[in-house]
């Protein structure tokens, strides 16, 4: 039907509208609640999307009107934990049945808390579960690959039926990042050819008009195979009309002034079809407008399109929650609040991650000793035992596309369960690798790739945007210095920039300079051991054997003494930042940052007027 339409919406009599209405990567932010700080959140959460899908639907008249969620949707919160270890309907479901979705995507994330768990949720789906490129052996798959829905559209005083085919694509990494939950049941296919050929099936099942779910962001321009982030080759494939994005947490439209080749930032164009990315954590609605008119022999030509992103929370107000959703969840989010408020230890210092990137952070600190005392009990005995033995944790919350309420933040008084998911908001799995020194570098310039590069020129964020804070590896145990002013050794994929390039300097371990043949005992989780980060060091590494133990529950259980202290704390801070003397960076952290201001005398820091987003703003001199 891809007909390079219009983005203003006509609205002749003799021409149809079609309205699809999108959330994704909601990760169980049901209620506008944050229920690691225990406290109400009013920039997100389906309670007021849901007051945004209600006013859409009503704007709409009699237009044909689609409501789907781009997946991501079971895991993310307590309040998803909860839901998936008690027998209870499941609130996501009752959500999407009480507000009529039509289709339900299925994201990465999805299958985090395993296939027994994910089967029974789909099972109280109100309409389709959708995943087109990860298909299961072994057992009736849950899930279907595509979906055609029968609907009608008012047109010329008529109802004109109108086929509408559906299909959802997600990252195919995704079964090497959740590998420990699939049994080896599912296998991936790649985004674009499933794409490509479903809506070829699609078209010859007479589907007037094809929806793609697509878990994933912009990514690259070319295709590429394997891609984890392919909308733009996506949006280019003849036959799909329209795009529901998703996966990276990031917005479009966007307010960007610069459209780069095929993306049209402004409209929400890509390869000139209407695309939509809302965000996460029900902060936006998506909302893809459609008109179409009839062909003379048969079928539909899209005529004029618009796209637009709706915010739950507009310049510091906020749209009022829904209240039969506020209803709807009042028991789960009770119970959820009861559950994670059992007390675990107390501690004597705060722990926050307002300043992970360039400064100690104890929290960190924490969860690579929880990390490392357990493995320790397992390499007792064995010719691992005497091998050095490190352990790797990124910040799980470091603000960037989550906003700056997304920090880790927990006082120094009585502690509980609410407080351990801040420290460490991922179900991940205790991972332990054998590893050079070699490796251990390269993973190392991999993580302060996170990092911009700095000069005398240009003052800019410490941070890439466009990066993600979870990669920012911090590795326990070794001793080095990160120099920012020098280039990055690797892009976001993991690809090789220049051989001479290093960030790393000094790297040692127990005051001595690491070699490239030195080994090593690494401590990590399952995301990163299967190439979560595109880390290439991790994919060279070799597995030891462990059960299974969850990350989560090792830091409840270091917290509250069950695990013996560990050499690994009373290392130094492993790392420091350096650059050529006068150089600056802005650093973007959040508000309850201005309380901890004295942990960076080291870089005279100034305080700077908050940005647009909420951010406080800090330059750090070196």
């Amino acid at each position: 039907m891809k007909q390079n339409p219009s983005t203003q919406v006509s609205s002749e009599k003799n021409r149809g509208h079609v309205r699809i209405l999108a959330t994704t990567d909601l990760h169980m932010n049901l209620t506008g609640f944050d229920y690691y700080t225990d406290t109400p959140d009013p920039t997100l959460g389906l309670t007021r999307t849901a007051s945004l899908i209600r006013k859409a639907r009503q704007e709409a008249g009699d237009a044909l009107v689609l409501l789907v969620d781009n997946g991501d949707a079971i895991q993310g919160t307590p309040l998803g934990e909860w839901a998936a270890q008690n027998d209870v309907p499941h609130p996501v479901m009752q959500a999407f049945a009480a507000l009529e979705y039509d289709a339900i995507g299925l994201g990465n994330h999805d299958f985090g808390f395993g296939l027994t768990v994910l089967d029974n949720i789909i099972s109280q789906a109100p309409c389709p579960v959708l995943c087109s490129n990860l298909h299961r052996s072994g057992s009736l798959q849950a899930w279907q690959g595509f979906a055609i829905l029968d609907r009608t559209v008012p047109l010329g005083g008529k109802d004109m039926p109108l086929r509408i085919g559906l299909i959802s694509v997600l990252p195919p990494q995704t079964t090497r990042w959740e590998e420990h939950h699939l049994n080896g049941e599912v296998t991936a296919e790649d985004i674009l050819s499933s794409a490509r050929d479903l809506s070829k099936r699609l078209r010859a099942e007479e589907c007037d008009l094809i929806v793609a779910l697509a878990h994933s962001g912009l990514g690259q321009t070319e295709p590429v195979e394997g891609m984890e982030n392919a909308i733009i080759p996506l949006a280019a494939i003849d036959g799909i009309d329209a795009i529901v994005a998703g996966h990276t947490h990031l917005t479009f439209p966007s307010r960007t002034d610069t459209n780069a080749q095929y993306l049209d930032h402004a409209n929400g164009l890509v390869h000139e079809t209407p695309v939509v990315m809302a965000g996460s954590a029900g902060s936006y609605l998506g909302v893809i407008d459609l008109v179409v008119s009839p062909r003379p022999n048969a079928g539909f030509s899209i005529e004029e399109c618009r796209v637009d992103l709706r915010p739950v929370c507009a310049s510091g107000i906020a749209v009022e929650e829904d209240q039969d959703m506020v209803r709807l969840f009042a028991d789960a989010h009770r119970q959820t609040r009861s559950a994670v408020a059992k007390p675990v230890a107390r501690v004597s210092e705060s722990m926050h991650s307002y300043f992970s990137f360039c400064a100690p952070d104890r929290g960190l600190a924490l969860v690579a000793a929880a990390q490392a005392a357990a493995l320790r009990s397992f390499l007792h005995g064995s010719a691992l035992e005497e091998l050095p033995l490190l352990s790797a944790v990124a910040p799980g919350k470091s603000g960037g596309r989550a906003g700056p309420r997304h920090f880790t933040d927990v006082p120094a008084e009585e502690i509980c369960l609410r407080h351990v998911a801040d420290l460490y908001p991922f179900p991940n799995e205790l991972r332990a690798l054998q590893i050079n020194g070699a490796d251990v570098l390269d993973w190392l310039e991999m993580s302060a790739s996170v990092l911009n590069q700095l000069s005398h020129d240009t003052e800019a964020d410490l941070v890439n945007p466009e990066r993600a804070g979870y990669n920012f590896d911090v590795i326990f145990g070794l001793s080095y210095q990160i120099d920012p002013s020098q280039p990055a050794r690797f892009d976001n994929d993991g690809r090789l920039v220049d051989p001479d390039n290093r960030r790393i300097r000094n790297l040692t371990f127990g005051g001595q300079p690491v070699q490239p043949a030195q080994r090593f005992v690494l401590a990590s989780n399952n995301y990163r051991a299967s190439g979560g980060g595109h880390f290439p060091a991790a994919s060279a590494a070799q597995r030891i054997n462990l059960p299974p133990l969850d990350i989560k529950e090792l830091t409840r259980d270091y917290l509250s003494r069950r695990l013996p202290p560990d050499p690994v704390a009373r290392h130094p801070y492993p790392f420091t930042l350096t650059a050529r003397a006068g150089v600056n960076a802005l650093l973007r952290t959040g508000p309850g940052a201005l309380e901890h201001m004295d942990e960076l005398v080291m870089f005279n820091a100034q305080l700077l007027s908050p940005d647009d987003a909420g951010f406080e703003r800090i330059r750090l001199t070196f």
